[in-house]
């Protein structure tokens, strides 16, 4: 009987599922296959219907397109104000998905799903705004047409011709809880453009001699059907999931494949395919693993080859593991639905089946309600070949040992014999016995234990002694139970066993599989990514590997691809390889040694698929070539490549992401720092330009006039230089081209220099230098720290009044050397103590100070940096503004005297 208790793991999935859909709004959409087959004229109807039985229903967007129709549905029905947004200097309407969600009613209607906003809404796509409702809530009613489904935008454009732009993904056309199909026929869509009803006049002829032809009409409308059709389907498999239904619904066939190394499965799946090609119906082609096929190779070859052959004919390929091959059919039919079972039937002898029910006949007992199919074959033996056994080999070690443990039951049993134990116990002895052997051998060790019982018990503990033949008959009932006992231990062991092993090796390629996945995730580069995988695939397999790349972007790669890892082995010398995996990168498909194409190859090529496209191959060769193409080998090879593809197309993008962002960075600061120094470098020039043009204007004889021209032009000039000096020392300082030339300097020579550069600049100030009489030597560029002071000696004489007070101290604690700068003037504004520091950030300067170019501080700060310090900003206690710099200073500097 089927188990109908349901998956506690679908049970639990089921219920977090249902959790998460209580909270969400409920998403109706109105499907049609064209504009103009009425689905926002039925979606206005079903709104005004739900606003009689009660519910709150307000118009979020309907554009009704200058239908009176339509218009006149609107009529009664709340609506919110559609958001104004203006762009290319058009005044364009859009949904407003605040006021939405700050009226947030019971039911809202979204016209349009696909529609694109206009630059400058929240959302780029007005099926986010519906999104962002569904989340907070909100019951959705909205429209779409068949031609915006994501998936079918490249079935649209060659059926039509025309392109869609605008599209919906998939997921949001699955998440809708309801699905109205609006349907009218194509001649009467086609009239309906004709009278004017869908576009005006000139519009529809357009229309009905471009999109809306005919055949397109009709195609659209076959691709709107199916997926509804398909939306149904899908609802009908979750009812029933729900319903934890254990016989299929046969509201649409699904076919199964029984593949076995019997030839005449090839069979059987090409009239698989036939019927489900006539029903249109999806098909699978599902493989139980046994041991005995597998341990043979020509059965497996031949298992592959089956699965191989229902690929290329359409089918989906599944192995599973299981004690028993129809039992395992038959609950995976069950758990996917499955209506149709197809095996295959040889002829074989009657006395065989006598002996041993099938796997036909097991599924015939245990289908239930789904249809078994059999396809008759030839008998083995004739006009097919038999797939060879394994070759025999007697365990004589395993016979022996078996021998001996009876032998030492028939001991212990005739101890207790001579104790005048009771006759039962001394059969338990070799009970005993026989189970042993049963579950630490093989099959024919425990028989041979079984019959070697009976003949030791018969022959020394039942009258007449030292003789075969028995007195009492029931004592035969204890020869044929130690008998049984030992066949069915042996053959619980065997299953036992093969579980055993068939969970080892799927433990050894799931744990392969998880190494290979967390030695990736910690690698970047395709050099050390592929060197990874390869170095694992190579130590797992024990073969040779190689591993093919193409150059470029992942996305669009179209070039050959070259050998990354495994130069020197003989896959990447051999001539063929280069191609091989040329073509599988291109077609995505298995090919070289072992299979049907490219069998030429020195190895097997597994394409490197990541989610976008296919950039490379991985060839694999070993001494068993057929060992790959096994079901389990298979699948794992192609679970390693799809590792390693990911892995590097992920790699690549955030490579790409960074060089994308690194240039977007680059041209911000470019336009900031064109548009920040085009004024800059544009009010010097016109005041040389100006002050040169009166020069040549000018009499000879206005010699004092002639002298202040010539000032303005040298001060301008000079502040044009600084500008430039500032821009190219920061230009250098970005791209890394400044390294501190550091010598031994003195202090006060630095800040020397710096005030005879600045002396222009402070002559209205009064500056004065605090320093201890005795400083240590400073191993610092000179030159560099020479213009940090002289930045913010400028900086100071730039924003605080004439005769204000900048005082220069420094102190010297430990390792390191703290050097202030402050003055009495206004301070920095509040909260721009960092922002100072700022590229092209620029406070309000004394009006007769000129204006500066924002770099200096930012200039600073770098300069400071590459020597290892800090530089920062604060107001002081009593007014003005104060700048501290943190140095280290280097052990052990040289003695200079005293002056």
């Amino acid at each position: 009987m089927t188990p109908t208790r349901p998956d506690p793991e679908h049970l639990l999935a089921r219920l977090r599922a249902e959790e998460r859909q209580a909270k969400r709004g409920k998403l109706k959409v109105f499907f049609g296959y064209a504009a103009g087959v009425g689905k926002t004229y039925a979606m206005l109807e079903a709104a005004r219907h739900a606003r009689t039985a009660g519910r709150e229903v307000v118009v979020g967007y309907v554009e009704p397109h200058g239908r009176p129709g339509t218009e006149a549905l609107l009529a009664g029905l709340e609506a919110l104000p559609t958001r104004r947004v203006e762009y290319a200097g058009v005044v364009l309407r859009e949904f407003d998905v605040d006021a939405a969600l700050a009226r947030r009613p019971d039911l809202i209607l979204v016209d349009e799903l696909a529609h694109t906003n206009a630059p400058g809404c929240r959302h780029a796509k007005r099926w986010q705004d519906v999104a962002e409702l569904l989340e907070a809530g909100i019951n959705v009613w909205t429209t779409l047409n068949v031609q915006h489904i994501e998936s079918l935008n490249d079935v649209i454009g060659q059926i039509t011709g025309v392109t869609v732009r605008e599209t919906v993904p998939d997921r949001i056309f699955e998440m809708a809880d309801e699905l109205e199909v609006t349907d009218i026929p194509p001649e009467d869509l086609l009239g309906r453009l004709r009278e004017g009803k869908v576009y005006r006049s000139e519009q529809a002829e357009r229309a009905i001699q471009s999109f809306f032809q005919r055949s397109n009409l009709v195609a659209l409308r076959e691709l709107s059907l199916r997926q509804a059709a398909r939306r149904v389907h899908t609802e009908v498999e979750s009812a029933r999931r729900r319903s934890a239904a254990g016989a299929p619904w046969a509201t649409t066939d699904r076919l199964l494949v029984c593949v076995g190394p019997s030839p005449t499965t090839a069979r059987v799946i090409r009239t698989a395919r036939q019927l489900a090609a006539a029903l249109d119906a999806p098909w699978l082609a599902v493989s139980v693993e046994q041991p005995g096929v597998a341990s043979v190779p020509a059965a497996a070859q031949r298992v592959a080859d089956h699965l191989r052959l229902a690929e290329r004919l359409g089918a989906e390929t599944v192995t599973l593991t299981g004690t028993g091959v129809a039992a395992t059919l038959l609950d995976y039919a069950r758990t996917n639905n499955v209506t149709k079972i197809f095996v295959g039937k040889t002829r074989t002898p009657p006395w065989r089946r006598w002996l041993r029910r099938g796997v036909v006949e097991e599924l015939l007992d245990g289908s239930g309600d789904i249809d078994v199919y059999l396809i008759q074959g030839a008998a083995e033996g004739r006009g097919t070949q038999a797939v060879p056994g394994p070759p025999s080999r007697v365990p004589w070690a395993e016979y022996l040992a078996a021998t001996g443990v009876v032998a030492v039951g028939s001991l212990l049993a005739g101890w207790f014999a001579r104790l005048r134990v009771a006759e039962a116990n001394v059969v338990m002895v070799f009970l005993a016995a026989v189970a042993w052997v049963a579950f630490r051998y093989s099959r024919g060790p425990a028989v041979w234990a079984s019959v070697v019982s009976v003949l030791v018990f018969d022959v020394f503990f039942v009258l007449p002694y030292y003789s075969l033949t028995v007195d009492d008959t029931q004592y035969l009932v204890t020869f044929g139970v130690l008998l049984v006992i030992g066949l069915l231990i042996s053959t619980l062991t065997a299953r036992l066993r093969t579980q055993l092993e068939l969970g080892r090796q799927r433990e050894r390629r799931t744990l392969a599989l998880h190494r290979l996945g967390k030695q990736l995730s910690s690698l970047a580069g395709d050099v050390f990514l592929v060197g990874a995988a390869g170095q694992h695939l190579r130590e797992t397999t024990g073969g040779e590997v190689a591993i093919y790349l193409a150059p470029g972007d992942p996305a669009g790669a179209k070039n050959p691809p070259a050998v990354v890892f495994g130069h020197n082995t003989g896959i990447a010398t051999h001539p063929v390889s280069g191609p091989a995996a040329h073509w599988v990168m291109t077609h995505d498909q298995i090919a070289g040694r072992g299979t049907d194409t490219l069998p030429n190859a020195p190895a097997l090529f597994v394409p490197l698929t990541g989610s976008q496209s296919t950039f490379g191959a991985i060839a694999v060769r070993v001494e068993a070539a057929d060992r790959l193409l096994q079901p389990d080998q298979r699948q794992w090879l192609e679970n390693c490549a799809s590792q390693l593809a990911l892995a590097v197309e992920r790699d690549r993008m955030a490579m790409s992401a960074a060089d994308a962002r690194l240039r977007a960075e680059t041209e911000q600061v470019r336009s900031t720092l064109l548009s920040s120094v085009s004024h800059d470098l544009k009010t010097p020039l016109a005041a040389i330009a100006g002050a040169s043009s009166t020069l040549l204007q000018l009499e000879p004889t206005a010699a004092g006039t002639r002298r202040e021209l010539l000032e303005t032009i040298s001060e301008e000039a000079v502040r044009l230089n600084g500008l430039l000096e500032n821009i190219l020392q920061i230009a250098r300082l970005d791209a890394g081209a400044v390294s501190p030339n550091k010598q031994w300097h003195v202090l006060e020579d630095v800040i020397g220099s710096a005030l005879r550069r600045t002396k222009p600049l402070l002559h209205r100030h009064h500056v004065e230098v605090r320093l201890p009489p005795e400083m240590s030597l400073l191993f610092v560029d000179g030159l560099l720290l020479e213009q940090v002071f002289s930045n913010l000696l400028e900086n100071a004489a730039r924003y605080t009044p004439a005769r204000s007070h900048i005082l220069i101290s420094a102190t010297a604690g430990g390792r390191e050397l703290v050097v202030s700068v402050t003055d009495d003037g206004p301070g920095l504004p509040a909260g721009s103590e960092e922002r100072v520091f700022d590229r092209f950030y620029r406070g309000a300067a004394r009006p007769d100070a000129g204006r500066g170019s924002g770099l200096g501080l930012a200039i600073c700060r770098a300069i400071i940096g590459l020597h290892g310090g800090t530089v920062g900003a604060a107001n002081r206690p009593g007014g003005g503004a104060e700048f501290t710099i943190r140095l280290p200073l280097a052990e052990h500097p040289p003695r200079m005297p005293v002056e």
